[in-house]
């Protein structure tokens, strides 16, 4: 069940002796409804990631019950506002109440500025999309590889606020900015104990040494 909002969150008081702060869980979404078995030019790209971006899941997708254990554990889950991560956590909560927050959403994937000719797949534009977005800062007015950092550092921020006081926290959103996310968390001094790549459903966790 989705709340509208993570701005009530917090972590619990603690008592007694100070709790050793909770690890976080980053979570992929599940896999998209929207094909990838086709080729186009760059144009077509950015039209298909905007479908991307607006669309859920494909049915029939089982949750995998590691996940489904961690968010049993979590004292606060929050999912990105995207459809594809509010259906993801939705399916991985089994009721249990979880926020949405529009700061988690993944980093744009503007196509490159390429010759009309040039046709690849959706998995191979990604790739040269993102290559030109971090390297080459291509952003065509949207948001720049600058202005996703300094949104990661917030999201890392708050939370480890949120499991400041030994709640468990789990982050249902997008593969590539759940790593800006984990990188920020690192530079903070968590340690990642936990990676099981890029894939759908698949989880990165953080932890105080």
């Amino acid at each position: 069940m989705a709340d509208e909002s993570a701005d009530h969150l917090s972590s619990p008081e603690p008592s007694g002796a100070a709790a050793r702060p909770g690890a976080i869980t980053l979570a992929r979404h599940g896999e998209p409804a929207l094909s990838r078995k086709v080729r186009f030019n760059a144009p077509a790209y950015g039209e298909w990631w905007a479908r991307y971006e607006e669309g859920g899941l494909l049915p029939g997708q089982t949750p995998p019950e590691s996940l489904k254990a961690t968010a049993r554990r979590a004292g606060v889950m929050i999912a990105s506002t995207r459809r594809r991560s509010i259906e993801t956590a939705t399916a991985v909560a089994d009721g249990k109440a979880f926020a949405t927050d529009p700061l988690f959403i993944e980093a744009p994937l503007p196509p490159p500025p390429w010759p009309r000719w040039i046709k690849m797949s959706p998995k191979h534009w990604g790739f040269f999309a993102r290559f030109w977005w971090w390297f080459f800062d291509h952003h065509a007015g949207q948001e720049s590889r600058a202005q996703a950092e300094v949104r990661a550092d917030q999201a890392a921020d708050m939370l480890i606020d949120l499991s400041k006081n030994g709640q468990e926290v789990l982050l249902v959103a997008h593969g590539f900015f759940n790593t800006m996310i984990g990188l920020s968390l690192q530079k903070r001094g968590l340690k990642k104990t936990l990676d099981q790549g890029f894939q759908y459903w698949c989880v990165k966790r953080f932890e105080r040494p």
